[in-house]
């Protein structure tokens, strides 16, 4: 089990350092979380819909290497697979996005108009 944890970090480490959007996401994750923190509304959804992005990142990211290892060279089928991955990611940060707005929105409008 030890042994899977470290692999599991091994995996988060090597998403931080190579994939920029992997940073990006955690940036505005925790930046949501920050202003939900700040408006006193409840962080579970952002949380969860953080993670769910994030979560998909990470299955982009090792797609993407098994793809590269099991066809080098360009091919229309490794094409699809790469972006039928990264269309999951955009679709869970696009969802990710209306949810945050209809979470946090409101009550940061309240605080604007105040």
């Amino acid at each position: 089990m030890w042994a899977s944890f470290g692999y599991a970090l091994e995996g988060l480490a090597y998403a931080w350092r190579a994939q920029p959007n992997f940073r990006l996401e955690v940036l505005i994750g925790a930046f949501a979380l920050a202003l939900a923190a700040w408006l006193g509304v409840s962080p579970v959804p952002i949380l969860l819909a953080s993670m769910a992005v994030l979560g998909l990142e990470l299955v982009n990211t090792g797609l993407e290497a098994l793809v590269d290892l099991a066809s080098p060279g360009r091919h229309p089928l490794a094409k699809r697979a790469k972006d039928a991955a990264a269309a999951a990611v955009l679709v869970a940060a696009l969802l990710a996005f209306l949810l945050g707005l209809l979470v946090l929105g409101p009550p940061l409008w309240e605080r604007i108009v105040r």
